[in-house]
C-alpha cells in the first residue's frame, strides 16, 4: 500500500490539448477486417503531445483499456473541469516525459470516443450502425493504429505501454509490426483471458441485452439501455478493485444512515459507490460500444492466434525490449499470467525486465499515483532511448 500514498507529481500538465481525426479506407477501398467482414470509411481519433523530432523516431504510443479514449493528458478546454485519464503520467518531467518524447494516443476502432463504432453513421443507411457494426479483433484495432502511424509519417515507434486492454493492444503489436516497435510496457496485462474473465464480461453483456431498452441494438432513436449499461459497468467496476481495496475503502460502513433501512435503498457504502459508477457510466459510454470492445477482448488470444497454441512460438516475431508490469492484488489479470509471458519471452532471447508492484487497489492500480511505477517507466525509456536512438 505504500507505493500508493497520496505524493506531488513531478512536473505539470501539458495544457489544453485538441482532439484530431485521421478518416481513411473510403470506398470502395474498406478495411478488411479478421471476420472476413469490411469497414469504411473508417474514423480514428488520437491526441498528441510533445514535439516529433527532426528523425521522427521519438515516438511513445499509448493504448488505452476497455472504457478509454484518446484523452490520456491534459485539458480539452478552460473548462474542463478534469485532465486525461492518465495526466498523472503523461506531461514535462512526468514517467512520460512530453519535453522528450512525441506522444500519441488513439481512440480504438469500435468505440464510441471518436473513432468509428456501432454509434457512428453507417453510410448505407444514413443511421447509427448498431448492430450491423461488424464485429472487430483487438488485430484489427493495431491495424487502423498502424494506418494513423503511417499518416503521421511515423515508421518506427520508440515505445509501447498500455493496461489491461491497453497491454492486450501492445503485445499485439509486437508480434505483427515487430520490426517498428522499439520497446513495450504491458501493464496488468495477458496473452488471453482467462475462463473467468470472460464470464464477468459475458454477465455484464447480458445485463445490457436483458434491457428492454436495448431493442436488439436499435436504440439510437429512443430510450437507451441505461439500466443495463449501468449495471454492466458495476459488474466490470468490481473485477478491477480487489478485497483488501473495498476493505479499507468502504468497509461495512452505512451510507448516511446509522442504521438498515429494511428495504432495498443503498444501505451500504460500497452500494452507494457501484451505483455512482453505474450512473456515471451511462453519461459517457454505449452500451454496443461495450459489447463490442469486451468481446474483441474475449476473442484475442496471441498464443492461438500467433503461435499455434504456443506462447513462445507467438513471442518468436517480437523484437521490442519489454517491461512487464503486475500487480499484487490484481485478480483479474493476475501475476501468473505477466510471468508466463515473460518465461516465453526469455525463451526467445528478448530483452524483458519484470516487476511486480506491491498494491492494495487491485486491476486499477496502474492508472493510480504511483512514484515506483512512474519510475519504473521514465527509467526504461531512457534507456531504450539511450541505447536505440541516442548510439
Amino acid at each position: 500500500m505504500s507505493e500508493y500514498i497520496e505524493h506531488d507529481q513531478q512536473g505539470v500538465s501539458v495544457g489544453l490539448v485538441e482532439k484530431k481525426f485521421f478518416t481513411f479506407c473510403e470506398p470502395p477501398d474498406e478495411m478488411i477486417l479478421e471476420s472476413g467482414g469490411k469497414l469504411g470509411p473508417v474514423t480514428i481519433a488520437y491526441e498528441t503531445y510533445g514535439k516529433l523530432n527532426d528523425d521522427r523516431n521519438n515516438v511513445i504510443l499509448i493504448l488505452h483499456a476497455l472504457s478509454g479514449d484518446s484523452h490520456a493528458a491534459g485539458y480539452s478546454s478552460e473548462e474542463d473541469p478534469k485532465p486525461g485519464w492518465w495526466d498523472i503520467m503523461v506531461g514535462p518531467g512526468k514517467g512520460i516525459d512530453t519535453e522528450k518524447y512525441f506522444v500519441v494516443c488513439s481512440n480504438i476502432l469500435g468505440s464510441c470516443m471518436g473513432s468509428t463504432g456501432p454509434t457512428s453513421k453507417n453510410p448505407h443507411t444514413g443511421k447509427p450502425y448498431g448492430l450491423d457494426f461488424p464485429l472487430v479483433t483487438v488485430g484489427d484495432m493495431i491495424d487502423a493504429q498502424k494506418a494513423l502511424m503511417d499518416h503521421l509519417g511515423i515508421k518506427r515507434i520508440l515505445g509501447l505501454i498500455g493496461g489491461s486492454l491497453g497491454g492486450m493492444q501492445v503485445l499485439e503489436w509486437c508480434v505483427r509490426y515487430p520490426e517498428m516497435v522499439l520497446s513495450a510496457i504491458p501493464l496488468a496485462s495477458t496473452t488471453k483471458h482467462s475462463a473467468l474473465a470472460i464470464a464477468f464480461n459475458e454477465v455484464a453483456r447480458q445485463a445490457i441485452m436483458a434491457d428492454p431498452n436495448w431493442n436488439n441494438g436499435n436504440y439510437y432513436a429512443g430510450p437507451k439501455p441505461d439500466l443495463g449499461l449501468a449495471v454492466a459497468r458495476m459488474i466490470g467496476h468490481i473485477t478491477y478493485l480487489s478485497d483488501e481495496s473495498m476493505r479499507l475503502k468502504f468497509g461495512r460502513r452505512l451510507q448516511d444512515k446509522s442504521d438498515f433501512s429494511f428495504n432495498f435503498d443503498a444501505d451500504f457504502q460500497v452500494e452507494s459507490y457501484l451505483r455512482h459508477q453505474g450512473s456515471k457510466f451511462v453519461d459517457r459510454f454505449d452500451a454496443n460500444a461495450f459489447l463490442y470492445i469486451t468481446k474483441a477482448g474475449d476473442y484475442f488470444d496471441l498464443e492461438s492466434q500467433h503461435g499455434d497454441g504456443s506462447a513462445v512460438k507467438a513471442f518468436s516475431k517480437a523484437r521490442a525490449k519489454f517491461l512487464i508490469v503486475s500487480f499484487t492484488s490484481d485478480w483479474l489479470y493476475p501475476t501468473y499470467q505477466s510471468r508466463s509471458m515473460v518465461k516465453a519471452m526469455k525463451k526467445n532471447g528478448l530483452d524483458v525486465s519484470f516487476c511486480e508492484i506491491q498494491a492494495d487497489w487491485g486491476h486499477d492500480a496502474f492508472l493510480l499515483p504511483s512514484k515506483r511505477l512512474s519510475n519504473l517507466i521514465k527509467g526504461f525509456l531512457e534507456r531504450v532511448y539511450r541505447e536505440e536512438i541516442k548510439q
